[in-house]
């Protein structure tokens, strides 16, 4: 069992900057990828951004492209997503998740956090 837990989230007003934290714990592997999922009612699930195990390789949507950075801690379990000129449509509860597999592009996800809520105002 992984255990992932989200914090960070909170109220921002728009064009403001937020951080998220992801702490996994548990029975971790090496080479796993943390991936950030947003949702919010009604609308797709999408994945956000994703790192590789030795944070070299990553993965971000074109919505998160030069407005979010994703890394990883030293000790490696810990993942810090870095939100900047946050937008009101990002709006959604952010997941902390991993991946089955070692690809920053995979959709394959075995374990989730509880969620985080990042509110936008305008």
């Amino acid at each position: 069992q992984v255990q992932l837990v989200e914090s960070g989230g909170g109220l921002v007003q728009a064009g403001g900057p937020l951080r998220l934290f992801c702490a996994a714990s548990g029975q971790t592997f090496s080479n796993y990828v943390i991936v950030w999922i947003r949702q919010a009612p009604e609308k797709e699930r999408e994945f956000v951004t994703a790192i590789s195990w030795h944070g070299i390789t990553t993965y971000y949507a074109d919505s998160a492209k030069g407005r979010f950075t994703i890394s990883r801690g030293n000790a490696k379990n810990t993942v810090y997503l870095q939100m900047n000129s946050l937008k009101p449509e990002d709006t959604e509860v952010y997941y902390c998740a991993k991946f089955q597999d070692s690809l920053v592009r995979s959709r394959r996800v075995d374990y989730w956090g509880s969620g985080t809520q990042v509110t936008v105002s305008s």
